[in-house]
């Protein structure tokens, strides 16, 4: 993790580049205008939707603390991921008493996925396509309030000189191909979660340290521009020109007081989503109460 990436050598993702539906300035003016108000998250009107993606890291471990986020944010939609526990595991009587909801794909210990939603879940689809033998549990996808949702936990990919990294890779190649599919069905739709996948350099507090590492290098950023280029937006992106605006803090090094960290968890809108985009912001406040997880929400308001 010695050598630098240069951003003369992998060119940087402009803003620009993820849109290749709706006119750029159209999108930044009117989440500049959501986000005037005091508080970025406050829906405007029945047809707004607000939706949410956040890593909890072990859901039993960090429950307190997604209550209290569900009762101060108040969003209509929550994917989550590394749950660490199973289905029968899962708190779901406890979110039910908060009135949401809920589709899991869980794993024992590992990784694991789930929709909150103050709405029906209808839909429910478990697993990634295009690998029968997948058991891993980090996708699940369903419909609410006829948005399609996706709860995302990528593959880390680390060490890159283990099977992890090509498994990484083969992961991202089928989640294009599905997202490409449905793009195909023309609803509005939104990927959320943790893509373990740092954009550029600005997305990152010191890119020569993540040089080699599986979060940054090439050829996974390669593939996730794949998937933008299907003709997604970047939520935040469209929204927030800023540099170092990250959603991951290490818990060592004293990486949260320090700010050093990376944007990993992404909310990629399909055009019909994108149409209706009023506002996505990174909500920081979770990241430094008791017990955080290491990721903090990231938050898209949309008007379906």
């Amino acid at each position: 993790m010695v050598n630098g990436s240069p951003r003369g050598k992998y060119p940087v993702m402009a803003v620009s580049d993820y849109d290749t539906h709706v006119p750029q300035k159209t999108l930044r003016e009117k989440c500049v205008l959501s986000l005037k108000y005091p508080k970025p998250f406050i829906k405007l009107g029945n047809n707004a939707v607000k939706i949410a993606t956040w890593n909890i890291n072990s859901i039993n471990a960090r429950l307190p603390n997604v209550l209290r986020w569900l009762e101060e944010q108040s969003p209509d939609v929550l994917l989550m991921q590394e749950l660490k526990c199973t289905d029968d595991k899962f708190p779901a009587e406890d979110f039910r008493k908060a009135g949401y909801e809920s589709a899991v794909h869980g794993q024992k210990s590992w990784n694991g996925v789930a929709i909150l939603s103050k709405r029906p879940i209808e839909k429910v689809v478990s697993g990634l396509p295009g690998d029968k033998n997948d058991e891993q549990a980090r996708y699940i996808e369903a419909t609410v309030r006829g948005v399609r949702v996706a709860s995302i936990y990528l593959p880390n990919g680390n060490p890159v000189d283990t099977e992890k990294y090509p498994y990484k890779l083969g992961w991202m190649d089928r989640l294009t191909a599905h997202a490409k599919e449905l793009l195909a069905q023309e609803a509005p739709t939104v990927l959320g979660g943790d893509y373990n996948v740092i954009p550029e350099d600005r997305d990152c507090f010191d890119p020569a340290l993540w040089a080699e590492d599986a979060l940054f290098r090439l050829e996974s950023r390669k593939k996730l521009r794949e998937l933008v280029y299907l003709g997604y937006t970047d939520a935040f992106r469209a929204c927030n020109d800023d540099d170092h605006q990250y959603s991951f803090w290490d818990y060592q090094g004293g990486a949260w007081p320090q700010n050093h960290g990376i944007r990993i968890d992404h909310l990629l809108l399909s055009p019909q989503a994108a149409d209706g985009l009023e506002g996505c912001a990174i909500d920081k406040t979770p990241r430094g109460w008791e017990k955080a997880s290491d990721h903090t929400p990231v938050v898209v308001q949309l008007r379906i």
